[in-house]
């Protein structure tokens, strides 16, 4: 079948294994030994670290096995979402220590790619509230791994996109709510420097994230005006779930909609819509504003798009975002979807995408011209000391991978000691050289 990620390029042919359970996974890894593959989730990484000629889809294997409502500790298989942890944990009054944008996530997806949240900068990724997981090396041996069980495994594992072995199990720790609701505060910036001063001066909350205009004013005052959202879980509105009623796009809409105009236009509505300073909303529209969209990925046309998702660490921030959202604006190419986030302190794993600083994430519609200004902007985020998420990744260099991740020797040495180089592989990290 033709496989792609979430940005829908690139596209694959592959042929995709759905294996039972463990031991079903063991036989067709063995059975496949001398053909690398890669394990593959609900697929929402956005360019091509879940596609490979050869795939093993996990998403069978979805029980949650353990749960101790004291202490908070989940044990669930790794195919198990996101959002069913939220669906059967959060009326016990359990949340998430970290989430991505998305719900739509599996546990092997979380972990694979370290994902990280709006809390990032007190809370780290989410391997942090990783206690151990179960991993399927490519000789067949299972490992618990923690960080005193195979502790160089576990960090290699924890953001190295599936290339380390298959991921069985996760136990991780839930974090204690009082409600499904959140206290959130809305600030208005009128420029990029506004909005960093605004995170700065806003660091003890809990959750942060600010939409961002990356059209208007490519060299004047309103360069980066936004709107920053913080967020502290409520104590009160009960646990209770949202009604279901996602919406589709039901087809691919005509690239020429999604142009400088109309996203100016959007820009301009969205930063002036009236709105509260401080209002209380249900989890699901304040962590995960596109899951009620389905299929939202339609709105770029059937070519698709591609995620382009940086750091900069905090002591070039200013002048570098500022620099990057110039040449942005001045490309006409814009983005509606551009959010800009706080990262605290890097963690030890080789892979993952943290570092202190800024992360700014933004999508464009695929066409003509766009890999060469992406080309650009992966020269000016090198230039500042900064990386690419792996997880958003669809077209980075091999020079730019390397120059970017200062602990890649080390995650290779790994692999080729449990034996995963030539047993794992998919079309990201051929492309990258691994």
């Amino acid at each position: 079948m033709r496989l792609h990620g979430w940005g829908r390029y690139p596209v694959a042919e592959a042929t995709v294994l759905t294996p039972a359970g463990a031991s079903d996974t063991a036989r067709l890894l063995a059975a496949r030994a001398g053909q690398p593959l890669i394990a593959r989730g609900l697929g929402r990484s956005y360019g091509d670290s879940a596609i490979a000629p050869l795939v093993i889809d996990n998403t069978r294997r979805h029980l949650l096995l353990d749960f101790d409502p004291a202490s908070g500790v989940l044990r669930a298989e790794a195919g198990a979402t996101l959002a069913d942890l939220l669906d059967v944990l959060l009326p016990q009054g359990w949340f998430l220590p970290v989430t991505p944008g998305t719900k739509f996530v599996t546990l092997g997806g979380a972990v694979a790619s370290d994902v990280h949240g709006k809390n990032h900068h007190l809370d780290g990724c989410f391997s942090a509230h990783v206690l151990s997981f179960e991993l399927l090396l490519a000789d067949g041996r299972v490992l618990e791994c923690s960080r005193s069980a195979h502790p160089e495994l576990f960090r290699a594992t924890c953001g190295g996109m599936g290339l380390t072995g298959i991921l069985l199990t996760v136990t991780l720790r839930m974090r204690r709510v009082a409600s499904a609701y959140i206290d959130q505060t809305t600030l208005r910036a009128r420029s990029l420097g506004e909005v960093l001063a605004l995170f700065e001066q806003h660091r003890a909350a809990t959750y942060s994230v600010a939409w961002i205009d990356c059209v208007s004013g490519a060299n004047g005052p309103r360069l980066g005006r936004s709107l920053l959202m913080l967020g502290e879980h409520a104590e009160q509105g009960g646990l209770a779930a949202l009604p279901k009623r996602s919406r589709t796009v039901p087809l691919d809409l005509p690239p020429q909609l999604m142009n400088r105009h109309t996203i100016g236009a959007f820009n301009q509505l969205y930063y002036h819509l009236p709105r509260s300073t401080h209002a209380r909303v249900h989890y699901e529209p304040y962590f995960y504003p596109l899951d009620g969209l389905l299929h939202w990925n339609r709105l770029y046309g059937k070519a698709g798009f591609v995620q382009y998702q940086f750091v900069i660490p905090r002591a070039a921030g200013t002048a570098a975002l500022q620099a990057i959202l110039a040449r942005i604006a001045a490309s006409g190419r814009g983005s509606f979807l551009a959010v800009l986030k706080t990262f605290g302190p890097a963690n030890d794993n080789f892979l993952s995408f943290p570092l202190e600083g800024y992360t700014l994430a933004l999508d464009f519609k695929l066409e003509a011209g766009l890999l060469p200004l992406l080309d650009e902007l992966d020269a000016m985020v090198l230039a500042a000391g900064g990386r690419h998420y792996l997880a958003k990744d669809a077209r980075m260099s091999h020079a730019t991978f390397q120059r970017s991740y200062p602990q890649l020797s080390a995650f290779q040495q790994v692999r080729r000691d449990y034996g995963a180089v030539g047993a794992f592989a998919s079309c990201q990290s051929t492309r990258l050289g691994l």
